[in-house]
């Protein structure tokens, strides 16, 4: 293994925003192994407290599933692949179509466009101050450059509202989701997820996916998982996730993907 790839929320982070110092050491470790290490997360890149906290700017994050990669030693986008405005528009009104109390936010280059009643929750409002409510508009979203749509639903659980809308939009952009216990549709670029934008990342370094060591919990994980040569899901993940990787470790509360680094830097097979 040259590379390590590892999703953040629910695989290596906790909710509190906390990584486990054994973690931390893990991935230092690795590091100091010569091995390279990648974040690789459905977060937007203003939303890399958590990781600069734990390990400084440790180099490049792959945000918003792999729609936008940044440099957290520089602090710089290095690359992105946005949805028009129009497109946003087009999928928008086919899932309102479908799912007529669907409410949307457009995660930007610039920060966060929320529909109002985007956020029904108190806590969340004060959590995201960055962002903006308003209605949508193209011209506008094209401006900022949309990296992620993002629409949510009480209606029905997570799959069913993804198995609803995906024949209609399917092409537009691709689509998954990732947040345990809410009906939270991540749509982006029809030819991005993570796995595209790790393995041309890889490739840069002259990595092929059979030297890569990947880590996941979600939906949005399973297509790099698959492509990973060794792919793992903690133990407190989603089955379709563990399904892609064919490997689980200890959940994340029992430090499962540092119990595999420890064991590949001992020499022992992952």
């Amino acid at each position: 293994m040259r590379l390590i790839a590892s999703d953040l929320d629910g695989t290596i982070l906790h909710a509190d925003e906390s990584i486990s110092a054994r973690t931390v050491a893990a991935f230092a470790a690795a590091r100091n192994a010569g091995l390279h290490v990648v974040f690789v997360t459905g977060r937007p890149f203003r939303w890399l407290g958590p990781v600069q906290r734990a390990f400084g700017h440790l180099g490049t994050v792959i945000c918003s599933n792999g729609a936008l990669v940044y440099d957290l030693e520089a602090e710089s986008i290095l690359a992105s692949h946005t949805i028009s405005g129009s497109t946003v528009l087009q999928v928008q009104r086919r899932i309102r179509s479908l799912e007529p109390g669907a409410v949307f936010a457009a995660e930007t280059l610039k920060g966060l466009l929320l529909e109002p009643g985007f956020l029904d929750e108190a806590a969340s409002r004060a959590r995201i101050r960055e962002a903006v409510e308003g209605p949508f508009d193209a011209g506008l979203l094209d401006a900022d450059g949309v990296v992620k749509l993002l629409a949510k639903t009480h209606q029905v659980d997570a799959e069913a509202f993804q198995d609803l809308v995906e024949p209609r939009i399917g092409g537009l952009v691709s689509v998954t989701h990732s947040a345990p216990g809410v009906a939270l549709l991540e749509m982006a670029h029809p030819e991005v997820n993570k796995a595209v934008t790790l393995a041309d990342y890889a490739a840069g370094l002259g990595i092929g996916a059979d030297e890569v060591l990947a880590f996941g919990d979600m939906p949005n994980d399973v297509q790099m998982l698959a492509w990973a040569g060794r792919g793992y899901a903690v133990d407190s993940g989603h089955p379709l996730a563990k399904t892609a990787a064919g490997r689980t470790t200890a959940s994340l509360h029992d430090d499962g993907v540092a119990r595999v680094i420890e064991r590949y830097l001992a020499g022992d097979p992952v």
